[in-house]
């Protein structure tokens, strides 16, 4: 422990990254800024390309700081996954996403501890920051690690660290939101702790694997049915006339027992739609029920339909039919001024409304095309917003409240406008405004 201390301390630890997403590069970049040598992992031979050429391939992580780490010397992007033996820690940023079941699906974290597998040498230390269900590195990642003959806690070291990326958030970024650490054994820990306190300023370190698997669970699983209540409510309000918007901000000025959580037309990003569910599932191995949890999520994914409903009787209130209408939805990205789509709810409004026989496009000042997704591939392009075409829809959706979008001029040049995230609240003109 002395000595891994002290290498870390003399910055002559080397770090794996394996997984170069919007988890990954963050984390890169704050060990390379440490003064730490990145050594990056990413099967993505185009993604490598593009880093190695000192550009980003993420908004929140911009050009220059990739190129400053290139031209540093102390990161590099590589394929090559036999160089695992080259550094001296691994932490794993690989999706945990659900099967169509809403069962964990464990094939990235399996596959990247198959591949580590392969290369893994005595006293490294191995991380996972994948979010998933308590027991995971004990029980799926630690068996086939050992396959090897190395003991865990004996010949290597292993913890869990989960990962708090809140991309956009311009109040904390990776390196000041405090870094929760459990381990195998003490040891285990004390090692992850020591390597991560090199380039995050709150390293918080708790009894076990177990505990730092669930702190994350538990965040996600908060943030959950609270999001889920209030869009339960807003569908409860709209019904009575109330406007939740208004309802919410008033309850804000209360200075204790209430944190405000917003509607939306549903939810998005890698956490919360899915990490809930692992708990859901592991709970079942234990014969316990998660009731909340599966009501807030079937509220939750329940959203996206509300909302079609809501364009249809707007539509109807018009004499129009959804079928045949030209709909542009603006925002494909899971929340304002970011460019991650995982688990949008925009692309499922997407889906549905061609489901409903709509003529479908959209903008996206962050997102110029969409991309191929594990359950979606929508084949688009984003389309300048002008007043002109802005006239040709007979639907704007503002399904992300984007603020570069001029909400005055959307508003002044659309038909009708159906907003799921109050950006017209300010707007004088709410004549042909709906709110869903």
């Amino acid at each position: 422990m002395k000595d891994w201390q002290k290498r870390v301390n003399e910055k002559k630890v080397k770090v794996g990254i394996l997984g170069l997403g919007y988890v990954g590069l963050p984390l890169a970049r704050e060990f390379a800024t440490a003064g730490l040598s990145v050594l990056g992992f990413d099967i993505d031979e185009n993604k490598v390309k593009i880093l190695n050429s000192g550009k980003s391939i993420i908004k929140h992580v911009p050009h220059e700081q990739v190129k400053k780490l290139r031209d540093s010397g102390l990161f590099e992007a590589t394929s090559d996954m036999s160089r695992i033996k080259q550094v001296d820690a691994v932490l794993i940023c690989v999706p945990t996403p659900l099967t169509k079941s809403r069962e964990p699906d464990m094939q990235f974290v399996e596959s990247s501890a198959r591949t580590i597998a392969k290369y893994l040498r005595k006293d490294q230390l191995i991380v996972l920051e994948s979010t998933t269900y308590p027991g995971t590195t004990r029980e799926v990642m630690i068996p086939i690690l050992e396959q090897g003959g190395l003991k865990a806690g004996k010949d290597f070291f292993i913890a869990f660290s989960p990962e708090r990326e809140d991309p956009g958030n311009k109040n904390y970024t990776t390196k000041t939101i405090p870094k929760i650490v459990g381990g195998l054994t003490k040891e285990c820990r004390d090692m992850a702790y020591g390597l991560y306190s090199a380039a995050i300023d709150t390293v918080v370190p708790v009894s076990s694997c177990e505990a730092a698997e669930a702190t994350k669970i538990l965040e996600n699983v908060y943030r959950c049915i609270n999001i889920a209540m209030v869009n339960e409510l807003k569908m409860v309000f709209d019904r009575m006339g109330i406007d939740v918007w208004e309802v919410i901000h008033a309850a804000s000025t209360k200075p204790f027992g209430f944190n405000a959580f917003y509607p939306g037309p549903g939810l998005g990003g890698h956490c919360i739609p899915i990490d809930p569910f692992y708990l859901t599932w592991k709970a079942r191995q234990y014969g316990m029920p998660t009731r909340f949890i599966e009501l807030a999520g079937e509220i939750n994914t329940n959203m996206p339909h509300y909302v079609i409903n809501k364009i249809m009787e707007a539509l109807n209130d018009r004499e129009k039919s959804l079928k045949g209408s030209k709909v542009l939805v603006l925002g494909l990205a899971y929340k304002k001024d970011i460019d991650d789509i995982r688990e949008s709810p925009s692309v499922e409004l997407v889906e549905l409304l061609r489901c409903h026989g709509a003529k479908v496009e959209y903008n996206d000042p962050f997102i110029p095309q969409t991309h191929k997704q594990r359950e979606h591939d929508l084949q688009m392009k984003s389309k300048a917003i002008t007043p002109a075409m802005l006239k040709t829809y007979d639907v704007v959706l503002i399904a992300t409240d984007h603020s570069e979008y001029d909400y005055e001029m959307i508003g002044a040049n659309s038909k009708l406008v159906i907003d799921t995230r109050n950006a017209m609240a300010k707007v004088k003109n709410k004549k042909n405004v709906v709110k869903a």
